[in-house]
């Protein structure tokens, strides 16, 4: 009932938007800055409204590629929809130019998630840990909505800072209600989900669920702590992909733990592989949910990080008996000054 509560208002947001859409020249209420982005919905320009002096960023839709609804589907849920502090919101100014449908949303000035990851190195681990725990709340939010993302990635996530202490999720173009019916997409891309796969893709439809958000987010914290991808597609055909599907195939049958078994995740601690397997189910109906991620938390993801903590553990168990036994010692010495024995 919640998710059709949301579904029906964002239409009639959308229709009555329509009914008030401006059209504007942009150079006489903005001076442009510089480009912030550009992908296939259009491009995003850094700028300041003349007269607030406020800066924010212009998303532009190419007009000829872009349908109305679609540019005020993505305009009224960011506006009215994404208010958390982790989430990319629109802010209330959108208009029509010859060329483009044009909405302003927060500038997030220190670029993208996907130019910080190091090649074959990843990021710090407590920055993936920061940006998991951001992520893991926005994404749980807009799923109390009623809303699934279904674009989660790197590019998707911008910087309020460069060391990710604050990041949002954007981009929410292909953002659709939970149980509405879309035409299958399949795409050449470790995002994409396991149970849709190409031979299957002949015009077929498909229900949105939130499990697709898991998915991404699974394969978004192998990507942050590896600066790589566990497989190229998420298909059988796939080498990478099907090597980890034996994997978890066995580890069902067996139900214990061989995070080590495959080379690929050998860097990747208990708790970090236990975290992957939740998110990274191939069962879409048996896959975790994004706020799951909050309960691993804390602990080491990375085993050098792992051995690095049991090495401390190890000095101050070590530095602990130690000063047991020099009380135990001072102790004796006393008894013998005193004369008790």
């Amino acid at each position: 009932l919640t998710t059709k509560k949301y579904f029906n208002e964002l239409d009639e947001l959308c229709f009555l938007s329509a009914q008030s859409l401006p059209s504007l020249k942009v150079s006489k209420h903005f001076q442009v800055l510089k480009l912030l982005g550009e992908g296939s919905y259009g491009k995003v320009m850094l700028s300041l409204h003349r007269k607030r002096g406020t800066p924010m960023a212009l998303k532009f839709f190419p007009r000829k590629s872009t349908s109305l609804t679609s540019f005020l589907r993505e305009y009224n849920l960011s506006l009215a929809y994404c208010t958390h502090p982790s989430l990319t919101r629109a802010l209330g100014i959108f208009f029509s130019t010859p060329s483009y449908y044009v909405f302003a949303q927060q500038a997030c000035l220190y670029g993208d998630l996907y130019s910080v990851v190091v090649s074959e190195a990843g990021v710090d681990e407590d920055c993936v840990q920061r940006v998991m725990s951001q992520l893991s709340g926005a994404v749980t939010h807009l799923h109390s909505l009623g809303f699934v993302h279904r674009d989660i990635k790197p590019e998707n996530i911008f910087l309020c800072d460069r060391s990710c202490r604050w990041v949002k999720l954007g981009d929410f173009g292909l953002t659709r209600a939970i149980g509405t019916t879309v035409r299958a997409v399949w795409y050449e891309s470790p995002f994409c989900t396991p149970e849709v796969e190409p031979e299957k893709l002949e015009d077929i439809w498909v229900t949105v669920q939130p499990a697709i958000d898991s998915w991404a987010l699974g394969v978004l914290v192998y990507c942050l702590l590896t600066g790589c991808f566990p497989w190229e597609e998420s298909t059988h055909d796939d080498p990478g992909y099907r090597k980890y599907k034996a994997w978890f195939d066995r580890q069902a049958e067996k139900d214990e733990d061989e995070a080590g078994c495959i080379q690929e995740f050998e860097g990747l601690s208990p708790l970090a592989m236990t975290l992957l397997k939740e998110l990274l189910h191939p069962d879409p109906r048996q896959r975790g949910s994004p706020e799951e991620i909050l309960s691993y938390l804390g602990g080491p993801w990375l085993m050098e990080t792992a051995r690095e903590e049991q090495r401390r553990t190890e000095e101050a168990e070590k530095e602990a008996r130690s000063i047991r036994e020099r009380g135990g010692v001072e102790e004796e010495l006393l008894r013998e000054g005193r004369g008790e024995r």
